[in-house]
Formats: C-alpha cells, structure tokens, sequence
C-alpha cells in the first residue's frame, strides 16, 4: 500500500473511533456525592471490596473520608492526621496504612479498619507525599524528602507492612516524585521524577537506581501507569499536557499525544487496552491498538481540578475527586467548582 493511502486510512480509523466515543463515550457518571465542608486538594484512594468502603485522603481538612463503595455515600471521618496523601487498605489484617506528611514533619500511620483509630506510626523525614504498594512483599514504598536541608536528593521510604517497620529506604535523585509502578514480574519500580523531568527505575532486590530516561523539554511529571504485558510505561506531564508512552526494555519515548491539563493520576485498563488520564475539567482517553500504537478516543467532561482517581476493575468503576476549594474554604477556585467524589461506569 502507498503511503498517503496507509496515512489516510489511519486518520479515517482514528475519525471512526472518536465518533464512535462521541456517540457513546467510555465513561458514564452513575453519581456524585458533595463534599461542601472540605477544603483544599483531595488526594488518594483505596477501595474495600469485601467491607463495600471507599477511603479518601482529604490532605488539607486533615481527615481520611470513608464511603460506600457502591453508592458513594460517606459513612465516615477518620480524624488525628496532619496532612494525609496516599492510603492502602490490607484485607488480610482490617487496616490501613497512611502516609502523612507536611514540610516539616513526615509519618506513615497504621489505622484500625475496625474502630478508625490511629494505632501505631512510624516517623519519617519531612515532605512525606506519594506511595506505591507492592502485593507480592507486602512493601509500601513511601516518598519523602532528604531530611537534610538544602540536599538534591529524596527518600523512597520503605515499610514492611506484615509488621508495620521500617526496613530502609532507596536515594533517588532530585527533590520530589510523584506517581510509581511496580512491575512485578521484573522486581523493578517506575518513578514519574518531577524533580529531575525524567522517570526513575529502581531495582526492588539492591535498592539501587538502574535507570533514568529523561522526557525532553516536559516538566512537572505526574500520573504513571504500567504495562507489564507489552514492556510498556505510561507517562503524564503537566507542562507540555502530554501522554508519554516509553519502552520499559530500552527507556525510549515510543509514543507522545496531548491530554488533559493539570492531570494527576492514571489508570490503565488492561482488559479493554485503555488509557484513562484524569486531570482538570476532562479525563483524556486513549486506546492501546498495540503496543506501539495508541489513539486519543475521548476527552470525558469532569470537573475543576478532578485530577486524583482510582479504578476498581471488579467493579468496571473509576472514582474521580473534584478539589475545586481553596485551603481555607472561603472561596471556590473556579465559579462552580465543586468538593465532591464522582463515580463513573466504564462502558464497554
């Protein structure tokens, strides 16, 4: 086949998909549940299933949420943190575990799944932020700060959740990361470094960085996402709004396509080859035709500063928070914005 003929046939296939997502758009919002009294960001997520609860880390009201998995209505405030970020939820034992961190002070909390008491903590250096936790050791590696003023270096702290202990920590370059992913089948870690405008990756077994591939002239990394399957890492910037797509075998950039502005997380939908990009007034959606090979389907109509999400497969749900007030609760950031958590059903 020529080539205007085979560049001509992907933009009509392109086209056909987009009309397709238009007519019946991947997401559908089920529910919206008001969150008027909160102020500020609205940061992680972490579902439930067996005790039908969704929890929230409502950084700056200083309070974890608790909801109905299902309906979205809150049951729940669990106070006594200083500014909650991310959260796992461990069936095995009934509890969870919280990282609470502002510039000057950094813990990880364990937290009673039955009771919503905080029962034990373990203190870590200041700027305590982001988290991944890993399924296979039981690990919560944990983002922090150096502890040492002035350094260019952090911390990946790392918490040994069988036991609630701290059993080290990974230097990464720079001063801040934002989203991981654990590739389990390599024992390799992911990191969106904002710091350093590259991702980071982190042998699990040495503890050591393997690897850094810089995203030329992108700025203010943020959600990441894993393709485990394909050897693919899925990366989101804020400065250019860009969808990054890289080879996890070799580092290199295979795919970038526009997205959604002031994003923040990612999910990738692994049965349905997409890609959802959450961020301010829109979620960007992308499909996987094949691993070198990704089409922008569909922006999905959000909210102001609906960034933070999580997607619950069990349920084919993807819960979205809207942060649309200012710290203080005074004033919303945008005429109609809105605190609240939206449930969205992924459509086939």
């Amino acid at each position: 086949m020529k080539k205007p003929q085979a560049i001509l046939l992907a933009l009509l296939f392109v086209f056909a998909l987009k009309a397709n997502a238009q007519k019946n758009p991947p997401l559908r919002l089920i529910a919206t549940t008001p969150l008027p009294e909160l102020v500020g960001d609205l940061e992680f997520f972490a579902p439930d299933l067996k005790g039908n609860r969704l929890f929230l880390c409502a950084e700056n009201s200083k309070t974890v949420e608790v909801f109905n998995l299902r309906t979205g209505k809150r049951i729940h405030t669990i106070t006594g943190f200083g500014q909650p970020h991310d959260i796992v939820y461990l069936p095995d034992s009934n509890k969870l575990v919280v990282t609470d961190g502002g510039d000057d002070f950094g813990w990880v909390e364990l937290v009673s799944g039955e009771n919503y008491q905080i029962i034990d903590k373990i203190k870590l250096p200041p700027a305590v932020d982001e988290a991944v936790f890993d399924p296979v050791n039981k690990y919560f590696y944990v983002e922090s700060g150096s502890g040492e003023p002035g350094g260019n270096t952090h911390l990946l702290n790392i918490i040994d959740t069988k036991n609630f202990k701290f059993v080290g920590n990974v230097t990464l370059p720079g001063k801040n990361s934002e989203a991981m992913a654990v590739d389990r089948a390599a024992k390799k870690l992911y990191v969106n470094n904002s710091g350093t405008s590259e991702v980071v990756v982190v042998d699990l077994a040495t503890r050591q960085v393997i690897g850094r591939w810089p995203l030329a002239e992108a700025h203010n990394l943020n959600g990441l996402a894993l393709d485990e399957a394909n050897h693919r890492v899925f990366s989101a910037t804020r400065q250019p709004p860009k969808f990054w797509v890289l080879n996890t075998d070799t580092g290199k950039v295979v795919v970038t396509l526009p997205c959604t502005a002031y994003n923040d997380h990612m999910i990738f939908d692994s049965a349905r080859k997409r890609i959802y990009v959450t961020g301010t007034e829109t979620a960007s959606v992308f499909e996987q035709r094949d691993a070198d090979h990704y089409d922008h389907i569909a922006d999905v109509p959000t909210g102001y500063r609906a960034k933070t999400s999580l997607f619950v497969p069990e349920l084919k749900r993807i819960y979205i928070a809207l942060s649309g007030k200012d710290m203080n609760g005074t004033s919303l950031l945008k005429p109609g914005a809105q605190l609240a958590i939206q449930i969205y059903q992924v459509q086939p």
